[in-house]
This record gives structure tokens, C-alpha cells and sequence, in this order.
């Protein structure tokens, strides 16, 4: 193996690159790596004010089942999206949350695999791919039983949580895929914020103003309002989308009585 084809094998930068790094190192294998990274910092600072809306969301669970994770690996162009090297980088950050089970995003892009953190990895392929990229979201859940999904492309991905385990596999992906299609905003109603309650509140009297309601009539229709919004925004009052006859409580309680969701996190390039 050549010295080119170690370092590229190192780094993933191109066979010119690699060239030009060694011969800028004298021939140091460590240093020739440092002027690529170091490459890569550069390309990233000059690309700052770039907008990377593209890129790869994926999610995925622990062996036992009982921790999921959903990351998200921007870049500029579609073309480096789809990217085999692209996806594999953001498939081992998405390992690597799993294993660790980082708090947050900061940790997340600390942490160290290989002797280099996570974030040098993504500023390399900054400076391999000419493209700004950004690892900007990154949650999970923490439950019994955790299940996953990921549209297929990349564009959006999500997990969910239940209290309990040994149920059929099928039901878990049905609410996953509730999730994916239908976006909730909260479990339930008393899990939506007190703030996006009074926002949803005062948009229904906005609304009833606006059409001539009567005074008297205003707070009455903008309730009518917001249990509209908790039926088609909160999980379990939304329409089942395999059978609109029944909610998802209805449908969760018919196949364990038990059986709840404690909490989900979805991530989409483009809702």
C-alpha cells in the first residue's frame, strides 16, 4: 500500500490531495494528516455563510431496544446528499450517539472515536467534499421499548417510545409510521406547551374576529378551536392513518389496554 493510498484511506480526501498533503509534510504520515483537517477547517470557515438545507436524517435503536436516536447531517447539494461516503459518515455518528448516549448535540460532537472527535470528522469532509455541512440536530428516547423509522431518501426519520415490551412488532412500526406521516406536536394535550396552548387559543379568537362572531360567542368558538387542533395535532387524538374509524388511544387500548407511548422525536429536511 502506497503511502497516498494509506492517507486517503485515513482521511477519505481525494488521491490529489493526498498527494499534495505528503509532499507539503516531507513525507509525515501525521502531519500530512493535520494539513488535510486543517484544509478541511479552512474550507469551513469560508463556507459559514453557505445555506445547507440538504443532507441525510437517520434514526436508529440500541440492541436491547431501549434507546433510540435521530441525527441529522447537513450539507449544500442534494448531489453530496446521496453520497455513499456522505450517508456512511452520518451513519457513524448515528452509531456512536446510540453507544454513547450523549445529553446533547454538544456532547454529541465531542465525543471521540478513532483518537478524533466527532466534529473533525465532519470538518474533513468539508474539506474533501468543497461543501458546508453542519451535524445540527441530534435527540432521543429513553423507554421499555424503543422502534424507529426512516423515510425512504433520508429526508426524515423518527423514534418512539412505549412502556412496555412483548407487544407484535407491527403495532410499534404503525405508530412509528403515525409519526413520520401525520407530525404531532405533542403524546397527548397535556403534554403540549402552555405556550403553543395560548398560541393556538388566541389564533382561534383572531379567526372568529375576523369572520364577525358575536363578543359573547369568541372564547366559546376559539375552544371549539384549539380541541380541533388537539384532535388533529396531538398523537393520541389523531385519526389512526390504516383506519380513521378510531383514534390512536382507541387503537392502542384494543391491542393492550396498557400499552402507552411515552414520547417521540421526529426530525424532517423539508415538512
Amino acid at each position: 500500500m502506497t503511502e497516498v493510498t494509506r492517507l486517503r484511506k485515513a482521511t477519505g480526501a481525494g488521491m490529489m490531495d493526498c498527494k499534495k498533503a505528503l509532499e507539503e509534510a516531507n513525507g509525515d504520515m501525521d502531519k500530512a494528516i493535520d494539513i488535510i483537517r486543517k484544509k478541511g477547517q479552512l474550507v469551513a470557515s469560508k463556507r459559514a455563510d453557505r445555506n445547507a438545507t440538504e443532507g441525510a436524517v437517520l434514526s436508529g435503536v440500541a440492541s436491547d431496544n431501549n434507546f433510540g436516536a435521530v441525527i441529522t447531517l447537513n450539507c449544500e447539494t442534494d448531489f453530496v446528499a446521496k453520497n455513499q461516503e456522505f450517508i456512511n459518515l452520518a451513519q457513524v455518528i448515528l452509531k456512536t450517539a446510540i453507544e454513547k448516549e450523549p445529553n446533547n448535540l454538544e456532547e454529541l460532537k465531542n465525543i471521540e472515536t478513532d483518537g478524533r472527535k466527532l466534529q473533525d470528522y465532519v470538518t474533513e469532509k468539508i474539506g474533501i467534499t468543497g461543501e458546508k455541512m453542519d451535524l445540527s440536530y441530534y435527540d432521543y428516547v429513553k423507554a421499555e421499548k424503543v422502534v424507529f423509522y426512516i423515510h425512504p431518501g433520508n429526508q426524515l426519520a423518527c423514534i418512539v417510545g412505549f412502556n412496555k415490551k412483548g407487544i407484535e412488532e407491527q403495532v410499534y412500526k404503525d405508530i412509528a409510521m403515525q409519526v413520520a406521516a401525520m407530525n404531532p406536536v405533542a403524546v397527548d394535550k397535556e403534554n403540549v406547551t402552555k405556550e403553543r396552548m395560548e398560541k393556538e387559543i388566541e389564533i382561534g379568537r383572531e379567526q372568529a374576529r375576523l369572520e364577525g362572531k358575536p363578543d359573547n360567542m369568541i372564547d366559546k368558538i376559539a375552544e371549539g378551536k384549539l380541541n380541533k387542533f388537539y384532535k388533529e395535532s396531538t398523537l393520541m387524538n389523531q385519526e389512526f392513518i390504516k383506519d380513521n374509524k378510531k383514534n390512536i388511544r382507541q387503537y392502542l387500548q384494543q391491542i393492550d389496554k396498557d400499552l402507552k407511548v411515552i414520547g417521540f422525536k421526529r426530525f424532517a429536511l423539508k415538512d
